[in-house]
């Protein structure tokens, strides 16, 4: 099968992050954020669509597959092993003693399969391709106006008449291999240095709606495109695991360095998720020092009241 990967592979496009060998989440989400700080350099307005498919994985036609796979000159022997995979299945439901008739399944790529993050990325590119010719914002010389990972999607724009081309077209294509947009879940967002501007984007008639901000892989992008709403939500959520875990990771009966572990472990990667991608300036930093000592001084019972720098603290840990 890492022949049918590998084909796949050189035809997908580097916009898509996701189950791309030595590519993340991390990598997705720099590139957004890149792009956004190179735009608002240069006073340029970044409008963005989050679209949101409906079981974009369920959805995906066999037959369509089988055609493109055709179309990369997969061999032969390679296609009649994908084939028996995804041909001849079948599927009842039952509830209780009753069982429903038996279906031929004819959509969706199977769970589990170390094809099908590939297969669905093939699929994907396939509608995205449409948009090569497409304005979008300019970076090193390259135009770029989508960001992927998987079925993660980002459309990127300087305008409000671009962004709903580039929508239209997505939309059309999706359509036609049998994909479908969620209206009440693709959302638009407008980044700018100045007044926020609407932003009146439609599919099918549907207004999207407009956010102040938005989680895309986990991170959180806001429309002043600066980092400190992100931080200030991962500090949030590290302090309220953090007292969940307040009973485990303030027990003196629990040797230090264990506790010390637990942190590492279980905090810190909710702290620091994207840290990659941020722009650290001396606030933000300070931020990050003060819920360290916030930590410390919890685990060490440091009552407030006692008067120990953070140098005192940190030669304690």
């Amino acid at each position: 099968m890492m022949r049918v990967r590998n084909k796949i592979g050189q035809e997908i496009a580097e916009e898509q992050c996701g189950f791309a060998e030595g590519k993340g989440t991390t990598n997705a989400i720099y590139m957004l954020r890149t792009l956004i700080e190179r735009a608002l350099e240069v006073q340029k307005d970044v409008y963005l669509c989050l679209i949101d498919y409906t079981k974009a994985f369920g959805r995906v036609r066999h037959t369509e597959i089988l055609k493109q796979l055709k179309q990369l000159n997969v061999d032969g022997k390679d296609l009649r092993i994908i084939k028996n995979i995804y041909w001849k299945q079948i599927a009842a439901v039952r509830i209780k003693n009753e069982t429903s008739t038996f279906q031929n399944i004819k959509r969706g790529v199977r769970q589990g399969c170390v094809l099908s993050p590939d297969l669905f990325n093939l699929y994907s590119e396939t509608i995205l391709r449409n948009l090569e010719s497409n304005p979008g914002l300019k970076i090193g010389g390259r135009m770029i106006n989508n960001l992927r990972y998987a079925d993660d999607t980002v459309l990127v724009a300087e305008n409000e008449e671009d962004l709903q081309n580039l929508l239209d077209i997505v939309v059309r294509g999706s359509k036609k291999m049998g994909l479908e947009l969620n209206s009440k879940k693709t959302e638009v967002m407008v980044i700018s240095r100045k007044e926020i501007p609407g932003c009146d984007t439609y599919v099918d008639g549907a207004k999207l709606k407009q956010r102040e901000s938005f989680k895309y892989l986990g991170t959180l992008i806001s429309q002043d495109g600066r980092n400190y709403t992100e931080i200030n939500s991962r500090i949030a959520q590290a302090k309220a695991t953090f007292m969940k875990m307040k009973p485990l990771l303030t027990n003196n009966k629990i040797s230090f360095a264990t506790r010390q572990q637990a942190l590492q472990c279980y905090i810190e990667p909710i702290l620091m998720y994207g840290c990659e991608t941020w722009t650290i300036n001396k606030k933000t930093h300070g931020k990050l020092e003060a819920v360290e000592m916030w930590f410390w001084r919890r685990m060490l019972r440091i009552p407030w009241t006692a008067k120990k720098t953070n140098e005192e603290v940190l030669n304690e840990t």
